[in-house]
């Protein structure tokens, strides 16, 4: 039989269930307010004991609201803090066990392709598959199974938050180390952000690939093009990364391709290349061409010498 004390703190978890079931979005979002601030950085037991062994019961009922709104961001943000919490806990692995039970590993690579959403909350998700990565090789298994390199590796390209792209290279790092039969995939997704628009993705990228070589060893031929082009940075954070890499990559195969694409690159562009120009329209990318091809040289330069 129970005490007197237990049946009181069931009574306490069922109301609070109960409360949550018949609450409606700004109601909910009050609880979550409220179960965050009062529960950050608890362990599993801690947990256990403030929800009288029924943790789990009120998980259940975050992720399953979490599969119902992800695509329109409703509390979304405190709903994957609220995850966190539990994911996050020490002496809680049950609870990352009955998350990814749910697949909670795709809605949350889901919610990163999902570009009406904010940034703020899609970085919640890169910070919860985190979470999940570090639980072990299994975990980096798991997510690369669920094509979690490319989505991953697409919203460090589009992210228009250095912070979001900071947690993103963090998690494509991690994936990167501990987990052999992935980790060229993880290598081969870093290349492909090479081309975006960002230069901070790309600083990002090629400072983990940098890192990775170690650990690939060889590098696939792929890398050679995307790494050549992005000499014509103009902002020189990249190019020193570019060049580091370079320099990193001499010692591999791709060795031959990427110093005959340099030495391309050091012959003068023809003058009849930049020769024709349209109008107004066409005078600054007449301009910005040649530019940027003398960029390229210079770094070329900078790289073999």
């Amino acid at each position: 039989m129970t005490s007197v004390k237990e049946q009181e703190a069931i009574k306490k978890l069922m109301a609070f269930l109960q409360e949550w079931d018949s609450a409606r979005k700004v109601a909910r979002s009050r609880i979550l307010d409220n179960f965050i601030k009062s529960n950050h950085g608890k362990t599993g037991p801690e947990l256990e004991l403030e929800f009288s062994q029924g943790a789990s019961l009120f998980l259940a009922r975050l992720t399953a609201w979490l599969r119902m709104i992800y695509m329109y961001g409703t509390c979304l943000g405190k709903l994957l803090k609220s995850i966190g919490i539990f994911l996050s806990a020490a002496s809680g692995h049950r609870y990352l066990m009955e998350f990814l039970e749910i697949g909670g590993v795709l809605t949350l690579l889901e919610i990163l392709g999902l570009s009406h959403l904010k940034e703020e909350d899609q970085r919640e998700s890169v910070k919860l598959l985190q979470l999940v990565a570090n639980a072990g090789r299994k975990y980096k298994e798991l997510i690369c199974e669920s094509y979690g390199v490319q989505s991953i590796a697409e919203f460090l390209a589009t992210s228009r938050s250095a912070e979001a792209q900071e947690e993103a290279q963090l998690l494509l790092e991690s994936l990167g180390h501990g987990n052999p039969k992935y980790q060229n995939q993880v290598y081969k997704g870093l290349v492909a952000v090479l081309p975006c628009t960002s230069p901070r993705a790309q600083q990002l990228s090629l400072q983990t690939l940098r890192v990775m070589q170690d650990v690939v060893g060889e590098a696939p031929g792929s890398v050679a093009e995307p790494l050549l082009s992005v000499l014509r940075s103009r902002h020189l954070e990249v190019q020193y990364e570019a060049i580091q890499l370079l320099r990193a990559l001499m010692a591999c195969k791709v060795r031959l391709a990427l110093l005959k694409g340099l030495v391309a690159l050091l012959i003068a562009p023809r003058e009849e290349a930049f020769a024709f120009c349209d109008e107004t329209a066409q005078a600054l990318l007449c301009l910005r061409e040649p530019m940027l091809v003398y960029i390229q040289q210079a770094a070329a330069a900078k790289a073999i010498g």
